[in-house]
């Protein structure tokens, strides 16, 4: 089971906005025939249970993908409510669009809002703020979330290949946080004069992603 504390924080990855449940099912439905209920159940078993799904956001889902003709279920003509016990099975068009979906690159060409970041770049103007203090106290976070995650691989993930692979990338995507604030406490205190003044006004640059070399 995954961190308890991860659930409090923006760093303990915000992946439930990134699954794409949609495309998550008709994955499930390319194996045949399923269940509502079975979905769920699968869905969690295969991404490792670090992300609970609601049923009734399986039979939404599943209404939608219906509607679009991605998936059909056994009385497709029925008007009757949705019961647990209803099979659904992919389209030929569903089988289409999962294929398209998992060769397409996520956009990742714009910086995300990360809130991290945010709070280190307002210390920089707060007057009085010790930045250097700002920044240990999310490293230290950062770390403990990565001994859970250590504990977790050590003791499940090695019999669990889905559970292995969420762990592998959530301990990379810490990593990357404590290097990334690292390297930032140290540029910070290498800049440490253009912040005596930080009422200085800030020279305004174009737009990130139309510099030169970043594809949208």
């Amino acid at each position: 089971m995954a961190p308890a504390a991860r659930q409090d924080t923006q760093y303990a990855t915000q992946k439930y906005a990134a699954v794409s449940v949609r495309h998550a099912l008709l994955a499930l439905l390319a194996e045949g025939p399923k269940y509502g209920l079975q979905l769920r159940e699968e869905f969690e078993a295969r991404t490792g249970e670090v992300w609970p799904l609601n049923v009734g956001q399986v039979y939404t889902t599943l209404q939608r993908l219906e509607r679009d003709g991605l998936v059909e279920s056994d009385d497709a003509h029925d008007d009757r409510e949705k019961t647990p016990q209803k099979a659904f099975r992919i389209t030929a068009g569903g089988a289409a669009e999962l294929a398209g979906w998992l060769r397409t690159p996520p956009d990742m060409g714009a910086p995300p809002r990360d809130e991290l970041v945010m709070k280190v770049l307002v210390a920089t103007r707060v007057p009085g703020t010790d930045v250097h203090e700002v920044i240990q106290v999310h490293r230290r976070y950062v770390v403990e979330l990565m001994q859970q995650w250590t504990r977790i691989k050590e003791a499940e993930a090695e019999s669990d290949l889905s559970l292995a692979l969420v762990v592998d990338a959530e301990l990379f995507r810490l990593d990357a946080v404590i290097r990334w604030l690292d390297a930032a406490d140290g540029r910070i205190k290498r800049s440490g004069h253009l912040l005596a003044n930080p009422s200085k006004p800030i020279k305004k640059r174009g737009n990130i992603m139309n510099y030169k070399g970043i594809s949208r």
